[in-house]
C-alpha cells in the first residue's frame, strides 16, 4: 500500500490513508468513533452521521473488532482525541473482516489464561504489552550480537541434526534421517569447540537447541534459543568476563532503545542496568550459604546439585547476578577441564536471583584427558570420533558458555512463565501452533 501513512505520522492538515485493525467502535448517537490501530499506535476516526453518506457511516459502524481496514481522509486537530488528532473519513475499504466472536480480547480489557493466549498467539500479539516483550527480545539479540562483534567474534551456524548427542543421556529427540537414527542437537557445544581449533579462534552462535526433558515448569522449554560463545586462549575467568559484558550490553541496549516498550510493560521507571563486577562465589561457599538460610529440610553436602528452593533463597540474599565457580568435577560434563587436583572443575554458572542463566567453563583441550572424561561418564569415545580426533591436530586452550535467551528475557522483564518470552513455545504438551 504505497500511499499508506502510519498513525503516528498523521499530522493536522494531511490527507492520508491509514490502515490497520479496528480496535474499538464507540457509537454516541449523532456522532461515532472508530479507533484504528497499527504498529505505531492508534488514531481516532470520526463519523458525524448527519454530514456523511449513509453507506460510509454504515460501513464504518458495522465492522467487527479486529477487522482490517484502510481509511482515507483528512487529519484534523482534536484535543479530546486520544492522540490529539483524528481522521475525518472520505472512504473506507474493508480488507479483511473479522468474526464477531473472538477467542480472546486483544484490547486487554478481559484477561485470558496463558494457554488460551498461546493457542491464539496471533491475536495475543496484538496487545501492546505482548508486542513489547518481543520488541525487547529483538533488541536484546541485536545488542548481544553487537557486543560479540566488539569482542572480536565470528558468528557461526552449526548443525541441528546430529548423529550423537552433545552430552549423551536420554534428553534427546530421535528422528529418522534417510533410514538412519539421528537426533535434534542439544547444544552447539562440540561444534563451537571445533571452530576455535579451526583458526577462527573466537565464535558465537544464536540458535535453537532441543532437550527432551520431562520438565513441566514455568522455566523449562523443550525447544529454546541458546546464545553461545567460545574463544581460544581463554580460561574460565576470561569467559566469565565476556559473559558479564554480554549480559550488561543486553540490558544497556534495552534501556537505550526500548523506552516505549518498557512503558507499555509498566517498567519505564524500574528497569535497571546491572552494575559490572558480578560476585563470583565458589560452589563450596554457595553450599554453606544456602545451608545457612535454613531454606532446605536437609543440608546440602559436597557433590549435591543445587535445588531450586536453595537457589531462590540464596538469590534473595545476594539480590543481583552472580557466578558460581569451582564446581565439583564429578557433576560437570566431560568437556569441562578439571583443576590440578581433579576434584574441582573450571565450570561456572551465571545466576540471576530467580534462576540459572548460563553454564560455562574452560574446556579440556588435551586429547588423552578428553578421552578419559568420556569414559568416566560412561560415554563411548568412538561415537564422537568426528570431535575427538580434531584434538590430536593441535587444539588450543579454550573456554566458553551458553546463555538461555528466553531465561534472560524472563528475568529482565519479571515474566511469570518462560513461555511468555517465546512466540510459539514447544513443551511436553504443546506442538501447535
Amino acid at each position: 500500500m504505497e500511499s499508506r501513512t502510519y498513525t503516528a505520522d498523521a499530522a493536522p492538515g494531511d490527507s492520508v490513508t491509514v490502515a490497520g485493525w479496528v480496535h474499538e467502535i464507540r457509537d454516541l448517537g449523532g456522532i461515532a468513533f472508530l479507533i484504528l490501530r497499527d504498529t505505531t499506535g492508534k488514531i481516532q476516526v470520526k463519523f458525524e452521521k448527519d454530514g456523511m453518506a449513509d453507506d460510509l457511516v454504515e460501513t464504518g459502524l458495522d465492522l467487527h473488532r479486529e477487522s482490517v481496514v484502510a481509511v482515507g481522509g483528512d487529519v484534523e486537530e482534536e484535543d479530546r482525541a486520544p492522540t490529539g488528532v483524528e481522521v475525518v473519513p472520505e472512504n473506507i475499504e474493508v480488507l479483511a473482516e473479522a468474526d464477531p466472536e473472538l477467542p480472546l480480547d486483544p484490547s486487554g480489557k478481559v484477561d485470558a489464561e496463558l494457554s488460551t493466549r498461546l493457542d491464539n498467539r496471533t491475536l495475543d500479539l496484538r496487545k501492546a504489552e505482548v508486542q513489547a516483550v518481543f520488541e525487547i527480545r529483538a533488541e536484546l539479540l541485536r545488542s548481544v550480537r553487537e557486543q560479540f562483534r566488539d569482542l572480536g567474534c565470528t558468528e557461526i551456524n552449526t548443525p541441528k541434526i546430529v548423529a550423537t548427542g552433545t552430552e549423551g543421556g536420554t534428553e534427546l529427540f530421535p528422528i529418522t534421517y534417510f533410514g538412519r537414527e539421528a537426533f535434534m542437537n542439544q547444544s552447539p557445544q562440540l561444534f563451537k569447540q571445533l571452530m576455535v581449533g579451526s583458526g577462527l579462534e573466537r565464535v558465537f552462535e544464536i540458535g535453537p537447541i532441543f532437550r527432551a526433558e520431562e520438565h513441566n515448569t514455568p522455566r523449562h522449554l523443550n525447544e529454546a534459543t541458546s546464545i553461545d560463545f567460545e574463544s581460544a586462549f581463554y580460561d574460565e575467568h576470561d569467559a566469565m568476563d565476556a559473559c558479564e559484558a554480554v549480559v550488561i550490553a543486553a540490558y544497556e541496549g534495552i534501556a537505550e532503545n526500548c523506552q516505549d516498550e518498557l512503558e507499555a510493560l509498566g517498567m519505564a521507571d524500574s528497569f535497571e542496568v546491572p552494575d559490572a563486577g558480578f560476585p563470583r562465589l565458589s560452589y563450596e561457599e554457595v553450599i554453606e550459604r544456602i545451608n545457612a538460610t535454613g531454606a532446605l529440610d536437609e543440608p546440602l553436602v559436597w557433590g549435591d546439585d543445587l535445588p531450586t528452593e536453595g537457589e531462590r533463597a540464596l538469590g534473595e540474599e545476594i539480590g543481583e547476578h552472580y557466578f558460581i565457580t569451582e564446581w565439583p568435577s564429578e557433576i560437570k560434563p566431560f568437556y569441562i577441564m578439571d583443576k590440578e587436583d581433579d576434584e574441582l572443575s573450571t565450570g561456572f554458572d551465571l545466576m540471576h536471583p530467580r534462576l540459572e542463566l548460563v553454564s560455562g567453563g574452560q574446556r579440556e583441550h588435551r586429547h588423552d584427558r578428553l578421552i578419559e572424561g568420556f569414559e568416566q561418564q560412561g560415554l563411548e569415545p568412538e561415537a564422537f570420533e568426528y570431535y575427538t580426533k580434531m584434538f590430536r591436530y593441535g587444539m588450543p586452550p579454550h573456554a566458553g558458555w551458553g546463555l538461555g535467551a528466553e531465561r534472560l528475557v524472563m528475568t529482565m522483564l519479571g515474566l511469570d512463565n518462560i513461555r511468555e518470552a517465546v512466540l510459539f513455545p514447544r513443551d511436553r504438551q504443546r506442538l501447535s501452533p
